[in-house]
């Protein structure tokens, strides 16, 4: 029994990592701040939305890993191999654009922590590039992903303040069915909210991360649990920050909307004082938004290799693939300058959600045709199950485009 117990937990040590990395970055800074401002102008109201998510998000993610353990292939490589050069490129202008707009949230999410603590922009973020290089450019594959683990799960910190906050179960109860699904700054938030959780970059690094790891066919069973566990775990914290916020500054102010990021840090003083809540906050934002960094900005650099054909690994040193470390380097000093100049970071957190939610339909839709073609026989997607994976991908593709073109319509 001991020796078996040593052996399934040697093979989840050699396995675990891509999902629960993946998982750990979907909640990230604009994530955080999408769950945020729907608890405090919706209450608890999106918090069905959240746990009808968690089976949408594993299905997506599970079919990343049966396309990488049986390739070997990232998702930009086999788009091109199955479906040509122009519908690769396509797909990654789309990834490069979500990636962009993920690594400006990031750091805008990390400025606002160091202007908790009086830290001037300019510095906290010269820290972190220099500390994201260092860790990228110094490591392999995996002791990026170990590194990313760690910093991620500060995010649980939200689990317990949460908790800390003594959330009415009633109201959450009653408000679960209780759906404005006709308000179109309800459908706004929620397509944010979908965008938020399912984003086109997740897939791609995924696969290319599968890959990179060398995870082969003998693995996707553990692989499979792998993305399970950090499903559950990036919804849990999603609905912890609504909870969080709902509890707080919706009660207090039910209706009113989010204005900055301090907001949210503010909420948790009555109930963990000044310096508690100002330091669980700025851990738990610190966790999201380092590891989605990580994540994005690789996402950024596997993707366009995968197009161009240059070295992307991170098993390769930054001489052997200078322009996968190039890549890299300039999204990272890109996002950084952007964020330097000032920019509202509620408002371009929920935009940029929205907008992952309206390209769905192009992400989704590849991983689908993939999935149906391209798997050997065995890991196929078929039969009845292919028609619900069909079904389930098709309706949140479409309930996340237009209710986001919608609800842009309605807002501007």
């Amino acid at each position: 029994m001991r020796r078996k117990t040593l052996n399934i937990l040697k093979l989840m040590f050699t396995v675990f990592g891509p999902g629960i990395v993946v998982m750990l970055a979907d909640t990230d800074a604009g994530s955080i701040i999408t769950g945020a401002q729907s608890g405090v102008v919706w209450g608890y109201k999106l918090i069905l939305l959240q746990l009808i998510l968690i089976p949408v998000l594993f299905i997506t993610q599970e079919l990343t890993v049966r396309l990488g353990v049986t390739t070997g292939l990232g998702h930009g490589e086999l788009i091109q191999k199955h479906f040509g050069k122009f519908w690769a490129c396509f797909s990654v202008s789309t990834l490069m654009i979500c990636c962009f707009g993920a690594i400006i949230t990031q750091f805008a999410g990390l400025a606002s922590v160091g202007a908790l603590f009086g830290i001037p922009c300019r510095l906290s973020l010269s820290v972190i590039i220099a500390f994201l290089l260092i860790i990228v450019l110094t490591g392999t594959y995996r002791s990026v992903e170990r590194c990313a683990i760690a910093i991620g799960l500060f995010e649980l910190v939200f689990v317990g303040v949460m908790f800390a906050t003594h959330p009415s179960c009633k109201d959450i109860i009653n408000c679960l069915f209780n759906l404005p699904i006709t308000n179109s700054s309800y459908l706004y938030l929620a397509a944010a909210n979908i965008g938020a959780v399912i984003m086109p970059w997740m897939i791609f690094y995924q696969q290319s991360a599968i890959v990179d790891k060398g995870l082969k066919p003998e693995y996707i069973k553990p692989a499979r649990w792998d993305t399970a566990i950090g499903a559950v775990i990036t919804q849990t914290i999603m609905i912890a920050v609504i909870i969080t916020t709902a509890s707080t500054i919706g009660r207090a102010h039910p209706g009113k909307s989010l204005q900055t990021v301090h907001q949210i840090s503010d909420a948790l003083i009555p109930f963990l004082g000044a310096t508690w809540g100002r330091i669980l906050f700025a851990l738990g934002m610190i966790g999201a938004s380092l590891v989605a960094t990580i994540v994005v900005s690789l996402t950024a650099a596997w993707g366009l290799g995968e197009v161009t054909g240059y070295k992307h690994s991170l098993e390769h040193k930054p001489k052997e693939a200078p322009w996968f470390y190039g890549i890299y380097i300039a999204i990272i000093i890109f996002g950084g300058i952007i964020v330097v100049s000032g920019i509202n970071l509620v408002n371009l957190s929920v935009a940029i959600e929205v907008l992952n939610a309206v390209l769905l339909p192009i992400v989704l839709g590849f991983l689908y045709l993939l999935a149906v073609k391209v798997l050997p026989e065995k890991y196929r997607l078929k039969g009845f199950y292919a028609v619900i994976v069909g079904i389930i991908l098709a309706i949140t593709s479409l309930f996340g485009c237009i209710a986001g073109i919608w609800g842009w319509f309605a807002a501007f």
